[in-house]
């Protein structure tokens, strides 16, 4: 990916499909001292009471899609949005927004020697054009399947839409930089994850030699 040089800390974004394993491995380059800012964090916050995004949402979606403690049943929301793509498109309008400027006021104070931004829906993101690298954490998906249905006991219909509601492999694939293969053991992983946090280290301290462009 092409990016301008500048003074601020290098930044990756991680993504990958469900179940491919994102917050394992975040959890791996916080232990390694890496800033992390995600995603699924922000929106969670953003649909809790008296969240920044939830009137609009029960303006567009009905009084049915609030939780009785005031805030977003998300498990109603997540039937909707993966067989209707109409609601899905809306939400996301909704929501995408502002996760995009929640992070990039994140970032201005994170620090670090350098951020993960973990990003599930990257593909045909704006946050593509924020970032220096993209990680894509990647496992078959026969893989996500399995771990789909162990994780949330659903059909194998509902996590079959929910793939297919996704960016295929092969489209994140096509935009990564570097590549976490989490279909092995956890050591596996966490060695690719170490050998990276290296590698990033390393491009964070050329971008502070090199300075603004």
């Amino acid at each position: 990916m092409i990016t301008t040089r500048d003074n601020k800390p290098f930044r990756i974004a991680l993504t990958g499909g469900i179940a491919s394993g994102k917050s394992l491995v975040a959890d791996m380059f916080a232990e390694l001292g890496a800033a992390i800012i995600d995603t699924d964090v922000i929106a969670r916050e953003l649909v809790q009471p008296g969240g920044k995004a939830l009137d609009e949402i029960r303006e567009r979606f009905g009084d049915e899609f609030i939780g009785p403690s005031g805030e977003l049943d998300r498990a109603a929301m997540r039937k909707l949005i993966f067989i209707d793509d109409r609601s899905r498109q809306d939400l996301e309008a909704i929501l995408h927004p502002r996760i995009g400027a929640e992070v990039r006021r994140q970032a201005e104070l994170a620090g670090g020697h350098y951020q993960v931004i973990v990003v599930p829906l990257l593909h045909g993101s704006p946050l593509l054009h924020f970032v220096d690298r993209v990680l894509v954490v990647d496992c078959d998906e026969a893989t996500q399947l399995e771990r789909l249905l162990a994780r949330d006991a659903g059909t194998a219909e509902q996590a079959r839409r929910i793939l297919a509601a996704q960016a295929g492999r092969q489209e994140r694939l096509d935009i990564a930089d570097d590549i976490v293969s989490n279909i092995g053991s956890l050591a596996e992983t966490e060695r690719q994850v170490k050998k990276l946090d290296k590698r990033y280290r390393r491009l964070a301290r050329r971008r502070q030699r090199e300075g603004p462009a």
